[in-house]
């Protein structure tokens, strides 16, 4: 068992520091500042580690909303742009993301896993991967789309053409690259072709991996536990906790026991930021909520993606968001843009907590309601049910916060 050291901030403190590590205290910047643009959304990326990739199109895809979280005037086109510098790049953290091209050595430990037979979604096929590297050698960058299909789909997602298993194969093992994204299909080019040079090439050792993963988390959370940094890293966990409970016994990292054993660096932890008082209305593939367990620990609020659940088990609606002010999470709402009508459709708000501050709370909600609009190329929003029902009290707030912009 590890030695314990005090708690280094009251529990409230330590979801402020994980919420300010994670960016959402940080200046948020708007139009027209330098520290603005393709640079600063490179930074953000930076600070959280990877930014993961979602193709649900229902409302903004995750990856662009989870920068608009952190960034008022981000536009998509940014991202795209840092890819196509060699300043970020697609491989899989714990799901398929955008990762800093400075942490690229970190992909080649599972790469080389994946290398040495280890399996990921289904065996290689080194006939078809042969045919599908000669193609794009000699032909240059192609998607699964190019390839002629060979085999009738059966209905499952993950029931795709041996051509685009190949692909998916020869990228999670290195050999190829995503040069960028048409119309979000992933368009494919030898990693020879792809990768900037100077790009570091060492094959980290499993000590290195781990330290890897460890600081990650720190940086970006301030605090975690050995299952949580190991989070969806296969047979990684053991070594975790051995290279933390090594690193607490050096004196780098303090423990603390609440919700589990949390590891933090005993002489980093910065200085608290003042929170402002908005509201975001959070990604449910956002950095901060994805893993369900220290939601439940950290918020006492029980978070979950439900458009993967029956329609019949879903309590908030298909694609739900947080609804998270200060330091609490006190709701969720399910959204939908219909593009068309240029509506954001509130379809389902469900407040589980109403904070002290109710008047302040309600004007932050709808302006957070209204940015998330204009984020979604629509012109306004409609709330079509709440719990509890809180519509008219939320329409007459959005109408004088209107009147007062005007004025």
């Amino acid at each position: 068992m590890s030695q314990l050291s005090d708690l280094p901030l009251s529990p409230a403190e330590l979801v402020q520091l994980n919420q300010q590590l994670q960016g959402l205290h940080l200046p948020n910047y708007g139009r027209g500042s330098v520290h603005t643009g393709p640079a600063r959304t490179l930074q953000i990326i930076q600070q959280l580690g990877y930014l993961q990739i979602d193709a649900i199109y229902v409302v903004q895809r995750a990856h662009h909303h989870i920068l608009h979280s952190r960034l008022s005037d981000y536009q998509p086109d940014w991202l795209a742009q840092l890819q196509a510098s060699g300043q970020i790049f697609e491989y899989w953290s714990h799901a398929a993301a955008y990762l800093p091209m400075a942490d690229y050595r970190f992909s080649l430990f599972r790469k080389a896993q994946l290398q040495q037979g280890k399996k990921h979604w289904f065996a290689a096929d080194h006939q078809q991967m042969q045919l599908v590297r000669h193609r794009i050698s000699q032909e240059g960058p192609l998607k699964a789309s190019d390839f002629v299909k060979t085999e009738q789909k059966k209905g499952s997602w993950w029931d795709w053409q041996p051509a685009k298993q190949a692909l998916e194969q020869l990228f999670m093992q290195g050999e190829l690259m995503v040069l960028r994204r048409d119309k979000f299909e992933k368009v494919f080019d030898l990693t020879e072709r792809v990768l900037p040079a100077g790009v570091d090439l060492r094959l980290p050792d499993l000590s290195e991996m781990v330290s890897y993963l460890i600081n990650r988390a720190l940086d970006s959370h301030g605090f975690a536990t050995a299952a949580q940094i190991s989070y969806l890293r296969q047979g990684l966990k053991t070594a975790v906790l051995q290279q933390l409970r090594e690193r607490q016994a050096g004196g780098e990292l303090g423990c603390f026991d609440l919700q589990g054993q949390q590891y933090f660096y005993r002489q980093q932890l910065p200085a608290l930021l003042r929170a402002p008082a908005r509201v975001w209305l959070l990604n449910p593939f956002d950095n901060l909520l994805i893993q369900r367990q220290r939601v439940q620990h950290w918020y006492a609020a029980d978070f979950q993606l439900e458009v993967y659940l029956p329609a019949a088990k879903r309590q908030i609606g298909y694609y739900n968001l947080a609804i998270v002010y200060r330091q609490q999470l006190v709701g969720q709402v399910d959204v939908k843009a219909d593009r068309k009508q240029q509506v954001l459709l509130l379809q389902h708000l469900v407040l589980t907590r109403q904070p002290p501050q109710r008047l302040a709370f309600g004007r932050a909600l709808v302006r957070a309601f209204a940015d998330y609009a204009a984020f979604n190329g629509c012109q306004r929003w409609q709330l079509v049910k709440a719990e509890p029902d809180v519509r008219h009290w939320l329409q007459s707030l959005a109408s004088t916060d209107e009147h007062h912009h005007e004025d």
